[in-house]
């Protein structure tokens, strides 16, 4: 089969398209057929290996795992032993925390995928795993956003932000978002109560005051955090320093503030699927790409300006 594949660190020039073997089945698991992938910051994080404390767990001197990509959505060739909720010729959608996603067939978990909501594209799904739930986690599982509350969503208008807003809405809070002036018209559209331009309005020094910050870009410091909000969720970071200083600060202080990597489960993926579905949530795609393309989609994701989401697509189902 087909596969982008890694043999040191670098950035996407580094990626080989070649023909591997394709994976085999194994207990719980299910073989799928993959119709499209998107790329997310966590892939070209880890392909450089940075930061660099990441390749403790990726490879201290070269990756560990061969083929990268995190999201897919496609169909499932094979249900391995003890799989109930999926079978052959279902279209579902998942991710992969080993990677492996960047290619025509992927072996992963039934626990980490879900079943894709009738009408939906395999584009469009494919991009919700990791960002779709990063949101998610973000504001109920972490965030504990109530209904009638007021958030604050910090970097609204790129992957994660832009499901972020429509999240947050759909559960029912009052919605603040903070994006650069451009995106400001996107951003409402999503349905953001109130948009604050950080180009036009410095947000270190926005003395508004909201239940829950949830920051998606990474540029909020503790104090920002404790000037605005009753509670904050961080899932992004600008530098490894905003990282260690947010880290070390947060566990000094008082204020509530978490820091987390989402983990996916077919009860989260189906939640956003049923958002989707009910049209509480729709995936904005910015760019869509050849799946020959992987490079050129992670380079454009790398410059960190993406409205929404970027899509890589295999040529066809057949």
């Amino acid at each position: 089969m087909k596969a982008f594949t890694k043999t040191k660190y670098g950035g996407p020039e580094v990626l080989q398209l070649e023909e591997v073997e394709k994976p085999s089945l194994k207990d719980e698991h299910l073989l799928v057929k993959v119709v499209a992938n998107s790329a997310n910051p966590a892939d070209w994080h880890i392909l450089r290996g940075e930061p660099l404390l990441a390749r403790f767990a990726f490879g201290l001197f070269k990756p560990k795992d061969k083929i990268p990509g995190f999201d897919f959505a496609g169909i499932v060739e094979e249900a391995g032993n003890n799989v109930k909720h999926f079978k052959v010729g279902d279209r579902v959608f998942g991710e992969s925390s080993k990677g492996g996603a960047f290619a025509r067939y992927i072996c992963v978990g039934a626990d980490v995928c879900g079943l894709m909501p009738e009408g939906a594209g395999f584009p469009q799904m494919a991009s919700v795993p990791v960002a779709g739930l990063t949101a998610l986690q973000a504001l109920i599982t972490h965030g504990k956003l109530n209904e009638g509350e007021s958030v604050l969503i910090n970097g609204a208008s790129g992957g994660v932000g832009h499901f972020a807003v429509q999240i947050a809405k759909a559960y029912g809070a009052k919605v603040t978002a903070v994006c650069s002036g451009k995106n400001v018209d996107f951003v409402k559209s999503l349905g953001a109560h109130q948009v604050i331009a950080y180009d036009k309005e410095n947000i270190h020094r926005h003395e508004g005051k909201y239940n829950l910050i949830v920051d998606a870009h990474g540029n909020l410091s503790h104090s920002d955090f404790k000037r605005m909000g009753g509670r904050g969720v961080v899932v992004g970071f600008t530098t490894m320093r905003h990282m260690i200083s947010l880290s070390i600060t947060g566990r000094m202080g008082k204020f509530p503030l978490t820091q987390f990597t989402a983990q996916a489960n077919t009860k989260d993926l189906e939640k956003l699927a049923l958002l989707i579905q009910t049209g509480k949530i729709r995936v904005h795609l910015e760019k869509t790409y050849s799946y020959k393309q992987i490079p050129e989609a992670i380079s454009y994701i790398e410059a960190m300006r993406t409205r929404g989401k970027v899509a890589m697509v295999w040529e066809s189902i057949d």
